[in-house]
């Protein structure tokens, strides 16, 4: 009997609210152009979230295509180097099929664009990881796709931006700005705005304007869902704690919704500190950014005091934004989440750690989470009987120039 992989079995409950607001967050701050281009995204969301086709559509693809359900792995040398006594987990979405998370989303959202009638997909990228998850799928499905992505992104990604281009995708690096994921959005904003009536923009993080950061955080939820279940058969019970880097924020509020209304599980966020937190040359919008409005809706961000926007700074290209999705920006301000930071250097050792210990090179996004396990609250990092969940995002493939030149060597 085929097997259904738990879909939006969590009801939206009270956020967002009709205006697509988490609280004082979200909302569209967009042109009067796109805003029917939104309510048609949220009425066929909508629907085809009810719609049992394409749900079973969308199982089959995740489970058929994709590989999931992902594994979840423990790691005691990992906890054992680390000096973490409570039993460690990893959620292994480096095994999905493109390396990472990004899938998840990329699968719906195409299904979504098809159903729309749309047959041109646009994505921004940083990581590339979203950019060769949007292409992978326009493949599968037959539709024209076209990736912004910042050239310094481009330079530092030089794995990711040939696989796109193998995959049929156009890469258009973006020179404005910062060269990075902030300046690729606001390109695949304007050529949104130009072709709205024949294109569909798939956006990879859980942010942007209403719907966005509902519609990524359903895709996205299958991860927290799964591993509940997981847990439930291998613990009993749920984790004690779930961890994931943040940038944008898809791979943690995919992992945490699940969670949310469970105050016994506690939600740890890790933003990248770049150089230091009190460097000015960091991605930690939630810990040192102010509230604003950046890519159509309201959220924590990196700013100046008279409001301009403050470029991000990490080694990880995924966490080089200066913003966050709101969703997380409410849960940081309901103290349901808790913020942690690590630095690059850091990072740079957790990668190591993890790959010296268990043999996983994973993504420089997923090593903060890493990094950030010894920071973790000592009744929850030294409880012999907690365990901890980690969303491991991605894969290190398209790091390893980055990481083997910070390095100095493999050595």
């Amino acid at each position: 009997m085929k097997r259904v992989l738990p879909l939006f079995t969590s009801e939206p409950g009270e956020f967002p609210d009709a205006r697509g607001r988490f609280g004082a967050y979200g909302g569209r701050f967009v042109p009067e152009t796109l805003i029917p281009a939104l309510d048609d995204l949220e009425s066929a969301w909508r629907a085809a979230r009810a719609d049992a086709a394409y749900r079973e559509e969308l199982s089959a693809l995740l489970q058929d295509y994709a590989g999931r359900p992902t594994p979840l792995s423990d790691a005691p040398r990992l906890a054992q180097v680390l000096g973490v006594r409570a039993r460690l987990l990893l959620k292994r979405e480096d095994l999905l099929h493109t390396g990472a998370h990004k899938l998840n989303n990329t699968l719906g959202q195409a299904l979504l664009a098809r159903r729309m009638g749309k047959k041109r997909v646009i994505a921004e990228t940083g990581a590339g990881q979203h950019g060769v998850a949007t292409a992978t799928v326009c493949a599968l499905l037959g539709l024209e796709c076209v990736v912004y992505m910042g050239v310094e992104d481009v330079e530092r990604q030089a794995p990711n931006v040939s696989r796109m281009g193998l995959l049929g995708a156009e890469v258009r690096p973006v020179e404005a700005g910062s060269r990075t994921l902030k300046d690729a959005m606001n390109e695949a904003i304007r050529d949104w705005v130009t072709n709205v009536r024949t294109t569909y923009y798939c956006i990879g993080s859980a942010a942007g304007p209403h719907p966005y950061p509902l519609l990524v955080r359903e895709l996205q939820s299958i991860i927290g869902e799964e591993i509940a279940a997981q847990c439930a058969e291998r613990l009993g019970r749920a984790p004690d704690a779930v961890v994931a880097c943040v940038g944008g924020g898809s791979n943690a509020i995919g992992a945490f919704h699940r969670f949310v209304p469970d105050r016994r599980v506690r939600l740890f966020g890790v933003e990248a500190a770049g150089l230091g937190l009190d460097s000015g040359k960091h991605g930690a919008s939630l810990s040192r950014g102010r509230p604003g409005v950046l890519h159509g809706s309201r959220s924590y961000l990196l700013q100046t005091e008279d409001g301009q926007v403050v470029e991000a700074h990490s080694i990880s290209a995924g966490l080089d934004y200066p913003g966050v999705g709101p969703e997380l920006s409410h849960l940081r301000d309901a103290r349901r989440l808790e913020v942690l930071a690590a630095t690059d250097a850091e990072a740079l050792e957790g990668f190591r750690a993890l790959a010296r210990s268990e043999g996983i090179l994973c993504a420089l996004e997923s090593a903060h989470a890493i990094a950030a396990l010894p920071k973790l609250p000592a009744e929850v990092r030294d409880a012999a009987n907690a365990a901890v969940v980690v969303n491991l995002s991605g894969r290190g493939d398209k790091d390893l120039a980055t990481i083997l030149k910070a390095l100095g060597s493999a050595r």
